[in-house]
């Protein structure tokens, strides 16, 4: 029996993660902060209510679980990019720094999270127009918070794989998923969130993709 811990189930990406994983026999650990807005009743989905960056809460959730699965991010109340934040601006690094912990307590290796097209050494494949929004509004706290999880993460020694999405839209559509592990690499600007679901299942027993960064586009 396979059983992850989902972080940002109850997102709009997690939730796709969520029905793909579960539709591949996995057994789930959601930990979100409330269970109202997870769909119960599958046998093989257990909710607990809670904090990311509390860690009993974490340890509580990974018991028995072979990996984690993160689609956390810092929100805003809407996806305007000057719209004001939901959650705190350490939200990320915190929750990153007592869910390394929590792994090694636990004897968990195995590690995916979602980043951003633009952090790190992405930087210099995204148009100026796009870095422009980046450092002007209210999309800067979430970049600069990727950069400090994956910066912890990599020094983890974790079996970890951070997966940088470009623009992810809403849309249902299945295309093929193209990864870019070059910084100068230029993907298309946009991909769906079933489709960063589906790479990020799809990768999650994948050997040759630990300690990778790969940006993926359709």
């Amino acid at each position: 029996m396979k059983k992850i811990l989902l972080l940002g189930a109850s997102g709009r990406t997690g939730k796709e993660v969520l029905q793909l994983v579960l539709s591949k026999g996995y057994h789930v650990h959601a930990l979100v902060r409330d269970s109202r807005k997870i769909e119960l009743g599958h046998p093989h989905l257990r909710v607990f209510e809670g904090d990311s960056r509390i860690p009993r809460d974490l340890h509580i959730a990974i018991d028995s679980c072979i990996g984690v699965i993160s689609c956390l991010n810092i929100s805003r109340t809407s996806d305007f990019p000057w719209a004001p934040l939901r959650t705190p601006e350490d939200f990320l690094s915190m929750t990153m720094k007592n869910l390394i912990a929590t792994c090694k307590e636990n004897e968990v290796k195995r590690l995916i999270f979602t980043s951003a097209w633009g952090v790190g050494d992405s930087r210099q494949s995204i148009p100026s127009w796009f870095a422009w929004i980046i450092d002007n509004s209210n999309l800067s706290p979430a970049y600069l918070e990727h950069e400090r999880q994956e910066a912890m993460v990599k020094n983890s020694g974790l079996d970890w794989t951070i997966v940088r999405p470009v623009v992810m839209l809403n849309n249902c559509k299945e295309k093929a998923i193209k990864a870019y592990f070059k910084p100068e690499s230029k993907p298309r600007l946009t991909i769906s969130r079933k489709n960063v679901a589906k790479y990020i299942v799809d990768i999650f027993d994948q050997q040759d993709l630990i300690h990778k960064v790969p940006v993926i586009s359709h």
